[in-house]
């Protein structure tokens, strides 16, 4: 029995969800976005919540009974919420802004990096070391944030680079003579 998988998903007010056979359509403040589910589940929706069950008994529908209900969860959440993921650069010169419909890091490489911001996704910087990434689709605003962070990723030795908000950078003490 999967802990999560036999929670229903709650639909919050403002939020209207369509399910047509497999296919779940979620339609909020934020946009609309839809999903495929698996063969090996099935959804159903009443008063309100969706809930999520196994087609059978076998091991694959049984492994994928709490993924899609997290990932239908996701949908609702994003479309009613959103979700957002947060940016911090370290360094001596280095710095972000946001110009139009592109994102120019200053990284300390011999030119700007310039990152097109992609559809459904919206970038702000709070301030010239602050990135802050969020939209409606949990897997893009990972996926946007991770390509960001690519650009530099955070070094143990003086710990400059481009790190997520709450990651903690294991520094290592260098050479002694």
């Amino acid at each position: 029995m999967s802990r999560i998988g036999k929670n229903p998903v709650e639909v919050p007010s403002g939020v209207e969800v369509k399910l047509d056979g497999a296919n779940i359509t979620a339609k909020g403040k934020n946009g609309q976005l839809s999903m495929t589910l698996v063969d090996d589940v099935i959804a159903s929706m009443d008063d309100g919540k969706i809930t999520v069950s196994p087609r059978d008994e076998s091991k694959r529908s049984r492994s994928m009974w709490g993924m899609q209900r997290t990932m239908v969860q996701n949908l609702v959440t994003g479309v009613s919420d959103g979700f957002s993921r947060e940016l911090q650069i370290n360094g001596v010169g280095y710095r972000a802004s946001v110009q139009g419909k592109t994102l120019n890091l200053q990284l300390g490489f011999s030119h700007d990096v310039q990152y097109p911001i992609p559809e459904g996704i919206e970038i702000k910087c709070g301030s010239p070391t602050q990135i802050t990434v969020s939209g409606a689709d949990k897997q893009r605003v990972g996926q946007v944030a991770a390509e960001i962070r690519a650009y530099r990723k955070p070094e143990p030795y003086k710990g400059k680079g481009v790190k997520y908000a709450d990651e903690h950078i294991l520094r290592k003490e260098g050479k002694k003579k």
